[in-house]
């Protein structure tokens, strides 16, 4: 029988060589995040372009009939068929966020249009629309969400 065979162990990395290794993973975790946020950026930019200078589709369409025809099957009685950054209203979303008289003038882009659907098309059938503020990033207002209701009238 042999007995245990000595190696030599390896040296311990330098501590020039772990710092230059941790610096080489912060810049890769760096340029993840650059490539994210540019991502980001850019996806931003598509929704606003689509927000203000497109209409509201038939796919948008379908998807909002889907949205309503859910929440009915779950007996709800409201769905929320909208929503956008309340910085694209006029004035930030105060009025929305106030619940004041007038809101509906301060949309902009698709959401004045699904308003201005939504008072030809669901109004007359008995629908109701109302919005609200539906996020609040460190306290203040994000999201606007527009939600068609169909409750029952109050007597």
């Amino acid at each position: 029988m042999t007995g245990p065979e000595t190696t030599t162990p390896k040296p311990m990395a330098s501590a020039d060589e772990l710092r230059k290794r941790a610096l080489e993973l912060q810049m890769l975790e760096m340029e993840r995040e650059d490539k994210k946020k540019a991502r980001e950026a850019e996806k931003h930019a598509e929704f606003i372009e689509d927000f203000f200078r497109k209409h509201i589709d038939d796919n948008e369409r379908a998807m909002i009939k889907r949205l309503v025809m859910k929440a009915a099957a779950d007996g709800k009685y409201e769905a929320m068929v909208y929503s956008f950054p309340s910085s694209f209203c006029t004035d930030s979303g105060r009025a929305i966020n106030n619940h004041l008289a007038g809101w509906q003038d301060t949309l902009q882009g698709k959401a004045r249009e699904l308003y201005d659907l939504f008072e030809i098309q669901a109004r007359p059938q008995g629908y109701g629309l109302k919005a609200l503020i539906i996020n609040f990033p460190e306290g203040i207002p994000g999201d606007a969400g527009l939600f068609l209701t169909w409750e029952p009238p109050v007597e």
